[in-house]
């Protein structure tokens, strides 16, 4: 059996101090003796796991492809958490083996795959969600954040932000301008809702809803949040 060993890691920290790179590598190891393989050749890349362009996993798939040889990487996770990446990749004819699940299939892969993506989407909404719990405490009570609200995160983190807020300009307006866009893609949209007879705060921002559509920030539709949106659009009358 020959191998193909791709090994990734998020950070060049990572990358330079060997942190995450020996362990898969152990594994790789491990499972190549277990099944009498040969690593034939091993790759190794500094990305975010967000990222789908990598060059390291693209020579390593060609390089698996054209030897015939079996991709192996240590945990599922290593390779992508975009389920639609990890499937692309499932069905691109090269061979490849999680060394955590070696057992698995096809489908085991595809449902796996899709369940890391649902699991990191719902970790990010529950702490979207406490945070939205936690500020409307704070106005129920009139406390300031810091007497009675827990902190979410990392404080050393926050702390940074916090003395970063100043110069922090192009984040704001990265904000600003996904939201000029995501304007821009619902014009069309809002026109059709307006023509309808809808054209009071509240029933454009019902219609909005109920058509499915969503804010720039993934929620829901309120007159408060329609009247930014039309701000951002052509003036309009509204009751």
């Amino acid at each position: 059996m020959k191998i193909v060993a791709y090994r990734r890691v998020s950070t060049q920290k990572q990358g330079r101090s060997g942190l995450g790179l020996e362990a898969q590598e152990a594994a790789i190891l491990e499972f190549a003796q277990s099944r009498g393989g040969r690593i034939i050749r091993e790759y190794t890349e500094v990305e975010s796991g967000k990222a789908n362009k990598r060059p390291e996993l693209a020579a390593a798939l060609h390089h698996a492809k054209v030897t015939g040889a079996t991709l192996v990487i240590a945990k599922l996770d290593r390779l992508s958490r975009s389920a639609s990446f990890t499937l692309t990749l499932r069905d691109s004819g090269v061979k490849f083996v999680c060394c955590d699940m070696p057992e698995a299939n096809d489908l085991t892969i595809g449902v796996l795959a899709v369940v890391a993506q649902a699991e990191a989407h719902a970790i990010s909404r529950r702490t979207i969600d406490a945070l939205k719990v936690a500020r409307k405490r704070i106005a129920e009570t009139g406390q300031k954040a810091h007497s009675k609200v827990r902190r979410l995160g990392n404080p050393n983190g926050a702390a940074a932000l916090r003395r970063a807020a100043k110069g922090n300009s192009a984040a704001i307006a990265t904000v600003s301008a996904n939201a000029v866009q995501r304007a821009r893609d619902l014009a069309e949209v809002v026109n059709d809702i307006r023509a309808s007879g809808a054209v009071t705060l509240k029933a454009i921002a019902s219609e909005l809803n109920g058509r499915e559509m969503m804010t720039p920030r993934g929620g829901r539709w309120y007159p408060s949040s329609v009247a930014n949106l039309l701000k951002r659009l052509p003036p309009v009358t509204v009751r």
